[in-house]
């Protein structure tokens, strides 16, 4: 109790929209459960950024880099992050064995941190993992590939990337694959192939999570259809709120209700502003509207007047505003519509840019939203569960399931 008390006195001393009662809370309910995000894309922005210097460079304090950072090691400590997600994403318009390569040496960076600081990082891949690293006030390494189309196809891949150490599969990225329609692309499959359906019949039986952030609304259902075990949205917001389809509907809410899965909420303005979601596609348009060659744009051909004349446009046409408040609007309306059981958190830090919601600008935060949450009268228990929690109880159901899905092969009988 006494080191939370510290904690609690370095919080109110570092955030200052904490009042010392609720640091004290946060800092209690984070000594017991590990704070977990679902999905930061830091290992991507320092391949991005950095190159081959990404292997060696030093991360423990990047606020004063020349790129901007949401995530440090200093910063990660001061939010009282537990266990984290890294996303090891490629891009989707890579070929295959491109995408493969990559994904790859993703993996390859995420692995090396435990080593480069094994005062700092350990890495994970069950819930027990997670625990004992908090327990000994390490952060859990685990890993997400955020794309089905980094398996190329095949489920080979996919058993590597799992004994790799892999926690996750995003179905899809931004586009629609061979056997999964993503969210923001064309249809073209109605949601899961028949290969869709045994990939997540795969992750069941590896004990990796069936995670349905980006995918279609059609690929979601498909999968809440077939999967054995509870799926995970790893950077998801509610629909009802901001109508983008990356987000969760509530008609997909109550049924990752009935599945035991979570939904863990992000950060990225576009998916918790409908207003602000308007604005950035009026914002495209109006870029478009003065200079797309070869043929379009009322100021085709001059680049410096259509950058004047689109800036003229954006001191018109300010950003509306997105706030803490609103990230914290998304958790309370999954909580109350799927239960507090299925609700985490999923920032995207380091891969929306610099644009987040004020109150959040980076991984030292998470304190600031669970306060907020408990003036709005969350006790601490429902605080622990959106923590860290639900996700780790998903994470105990996919290991129980794949447990059962070896023995019954074993056996030879049906999963």
């Amino acid at each position: 109790m006494k080191a939370a008390l510290l904690v609690a006195v370095a919080l109110t001393a570092t955030t200052p929209a904490l009042a010392q009662n609720e640091a004290t809370r946060v800092a209690r309910v984070l000594r017991d459960t590990p704070l977990i995000d679902g999905h930061n894309d830091w290992p991507e922005a320092l391949r991005e950024r950095q190159g081959d210097e990404r292997w060696t460079s030093d991360l423990r304090d990047l606020a004063a880099s020349k790129t901007a950072y949401n995530t440090d090691i200093l910063r990660l400590r001061r939010g009282m992050v537990g266990g984290q997600f890294w996303s090891v994403w490629v891009s989707p318009a890579l070929p295959g064995k491109e995408q493969v390569e990559q994904t790859l040496e993703q993996i390859d960076l995420v692995r090396s941190l435990p080593d480069r600081y094994p005062d700092v990082f350990a890495l994970a891949r069950t819930a027990a993992d997670v625990r004992r690293i908090h327990a000994a006030q390490r952060i859990a390494c685990l890993i997400g590939v955020e794309g089905g189309g980094q398996i190329d196809g095949s489920l080979s891949v996919l058993r590597t990337y799992a004994a790799l150490g892999a926690g996750y599969l995003t179905l899809t990225h931004s586009r629609a694959i061979e056997w999964a329609d993503s969210a923001t692309d064309d249809p073209k499959h109605n949601g899961l192939t028949d290969f869709g359906r045994k990939v997540v019949l795969e992750l069941n039986r590896l004990g990796m999570l069936v995670d349905l952030s980006h995918v279609s609304e059609k690929t979601m259902r498909d999968a809440l259809a077939v999967t054995q075990a509870p799926v995970l949205f790893s950077h998801s917001s509610a629909r009802a709120i901001d109508d983008h389809p990356r987000n969760v509907s509530d008609a997909v809410l109550k049924l990752v209700a009935q599945n035991g899965g979570v939904v863990m909420v992000n950060y990225a303005p576009a998916y918790v502003s409908e207003a602000y979601r308007r604005w950035s596609a009026d914002a495209l348009a109006e870029k478009a509207r003065l200079n797309s060659p070869p043929y379009d744009g009322i100021d085709i051909g001059q680049p410096d007047k259509a950058a004047a004349d689109y800036a003229a446009w954006l001191a018109g046409h300010p950003a509306p505003a997105v706030t803490l408040a609103q990230v914290a609007d998304h958790v309370e309306h999954i909580a109350k519509l799927a239960g507090m059981d299925h609700v985490g958190l999923g920032s995207d830090f380091d891969g929306v840019g610099e644009t987040l919601p004020q109150g959040l600008g980076d991984v030292s935060t998470y304190p600031a939203l669970l306060a907020e949450l408990m003036r709005r009268g969350w006790s601490d228990a429902d605080i622990a569960k959106l923590a860290g929690g639900n996700v780790l109880r998903v994470m105990e159901s996919a290991e129980r399931v794949a447990a059962r899905m070896r023995r019954a092969a074993q056996a030879g009988k049906p999963g």
